[in-house]
């Protein structure tokens, strides 16, 4: 009698223990379980640079206050023509923000004279000084060549190639919202790409915002979702209502995230 109440009352305790389990909230098998999705969601875009060409404008602030010429020193640029690192000496241009940030601004020599690299340096400053705080915070340095190859992002600088700048970029009218992809390559995927938060994030999503950070999700997600995260959260007038809802329903738990950073949004936020 003694052995058999013995096994009941440890049956009683373990299904007490099941049943607690079970019911009780626990956020880590909760964040778990909201995951299971049927599948991967199609992604509604291919690229989020190509959606919309007004979610910054020429006409929108810039905390770019001015540069001048500093003459010409050595220094290690990276090079998409030659897909690797050159020891060059640029025309050197520091370039001032009204919120204290400066970024030496180096011109490939080749355009010929200080005065010409100096309208490179004046063309693509003001467009960065659009930046908010938080993505210019982390760029140190602007590598200007020719060139007919995409931007770049990342160790602390912004890649520029003219050529393909002014036949795609410019053209499209989309040189703005690239530097912000470009910019948050610099700034944010340091900071959040390998944080456990953003990866629950992308799986509470179920799927990416556009075919190449679904293609690229360590490289590109951060920096594809960021942009519209930027339009819907601070140029939703500039977006149409069927695009914001196409966002928000894509990619919520991003947001959320994004949302939860605190960002210093200065000039778009004052």
């Amino acid at each position: 009698m003694i052995f058999n109440d013995l096994i009941n009352n440890m049956i009683l305790v373990i299904l007490i223990c099941l049943q607690q389990f079970c019911c009780q909230p626990n956020n880590f098998a909760n964040s778990i379980m909201t995951h299971n999705c049927e599948g991967l969601k199609e992604p509604p875009f291919q690229g989020t640079i190509f959606i919309n060409s007004d979610i910054v404008t020429p006409e929108d602030l810039s905390t770019f206050v001015g540069l001048t010429y500093n003459g010409r020193e050595e220094r290690v640029m990276f090079d998409r023509r030659v897909d690797n690192w050159i020891t060059i000496w640029p025309y050197l241009f520091p370039a001032l923000f009204d919120d204290s940030l400066q970024i030496e601004i180096q011109v490939n020599p080749e355009f010929g004279n200080y005065q010409k690299a100096m309208i490179q340096a004046e063309k693509f400053a003001p467009i960065i000084g659009q930046l908010p705080n938080e993505l210019r915070k982390d760029i140190k340095t602007v590598w200007i060549h020719r060139g007919n190859f995409p931007f770049g992002g990342g160790n602390n600088n912004l890649l520029i190639h003219t050529d393909y700048s002014s036949l795609n970029y410019e053209k499209q009218g989309i040189l703005e919202e690239t530097l912000i992809h470009e910019a948050a390559h610099t700034s944010l995927d340091e900071y959040h790409s390998n944080d456990s938060l953003w990866f629950i994030a992308q799986e509470k999503d179920c799927g990416f915002i556009s075919s190449y950070a679904q293609e690229h999700p360590d490289r590109e997600d951060i920096a594809e979702s960021y942009l519209l995260y930027f339009a819907v959260k601070f140029r939703s007038g500039r977006i149409s209502s069927d695009l914001k809802k196409k966002i928000q329903l894509s990619m919520p738990n991003r947001i959320k995230y994004f949302d939860d950073q605190n960002y210093n949004m200065y000039p778009v936020l004052k």
